[in-house]
């Protein structure tokens, strides 16, 4: 049987961490916890829960400090979690037979997916945003776990929020993050698969947490922008003011069918329509 290490990155994380690792616990051979020099209890609780915890300072690109704690696991299989996800029991014992599969069997599981169309066409969005991701034949090195994220009281299903794919499983030396921004995608060297169950993630537990995670976004929204050179002209100001967040809200609530999420998907929506003038005014003033 093939060693799994489960590996985060966190800080601050005492509201988290102990049922994050809780949730992996019984399929992990080897848990590793590379902390920011927490100032709560994070890394006493992630210790006393069997972790290995290494203290690391603190990165503008929280990917650096997720490396390091990937470079530090052992196992042949990496599972890399962030400290506000959780693995459900359906989910445990799917990654514990796929690490266990010779790649045949992995094949013929790929083959038997029963949301197998979603996934593939939700990986070709994904490659349209951040290029090709993995080979297209051969080893599955790697796999993308689809993700439900918790907003204001309910798992959103709609709107674009599923399968909201995140690699999380993949061979040790086959995967990696580049660390130059938050919203890059790993490399792989190898054959991309999918997990049929899901991945919890408990994104915002509340509004204040959202706007205050939603407002560092933006911030890299900005960065983004200074580093384009983007000019501040009149057809910018009509496209980042007007037309994205009109075209992102009803794409999401019409095509994407966010209004079935109720009250949660037409906020959640909005409020992601609005980084766009929200992120341009700050670039404005930052000029």
């Amino acid at each position: 049987m093939n060693k799994l290490s489960v590996c985060w990155a966190v800080r601050n994380e005492e509201k988290h961490i102990g049922d994050c690792i809780s949730s992996v616990k019984d399929i992990a051979d080897e848990l590793i916890v590379v902390d920011e020099l927490s100032t709560d209890r994070t890394a006493k609780i992630a210790s006393s829960l069997g972790a290995r915890v290494i203290e690391e300072p603190h990165h503008p690109i929280f990917h650096i400090t997720k490396q390091k704690a990937i470079d530090l696991a052992s196992g042949e299989w990496i599972l890399q979690m962030d400290a506000d996800e959780r693995v459900t029991s359906e989910l445990a014992k799917e990654i514990k037979a796929v690490v266990g599969m010779t790649n045949e069997e992995r094949d013929k599981h790929q083959q038997k997916l029963p949301d197998q169309k979603l996934f593939i066409r939700h990986k070709k969005l994904l490659e349209e945003r951040d290029g090709q991701i993995g080979d297209e034949g051969g080893e599955y090195v790697a796999y993308l776990i689809p993700r439900r994220n918790f907003f204001l009281g309910k798992y959103l299903k709609y709107g674009g929020t599923y399968p909201d794919g995140v690699i999380r499983l993949f061979k040790k030396g086959q995967a990696y993050l580049p660390c130059k921004s938050v919203h890059e995608q790993y490399v792989v060297k190898g054959r991309v698969g999918w997990l049929q169950e899901h991945l919890l993630h408990l994104a915002d537990t509340s509004f204040k947490h959202y706007l205050k995670r939603n407002s560092y976004y933006i911030d890299l929204i900005v960065n983004e922008m200074k580093a384009k050179g983007l000019k501040i002209d009149l057809i910018n100001s009509v496209d980042y003011l007007v037309v994205k967040p009109i075209h992102w809200f009803l794409l999401t609530q019409i095509r994407h069918k966010g209004i079935l999420d109720g009250w949660q998907g037409v906020v959640f929506s909005f409020f992601s329509a609005l980084r766009f003038p929200r992120a341009y005014i700050r670039y404005i003033i930052k000029k």
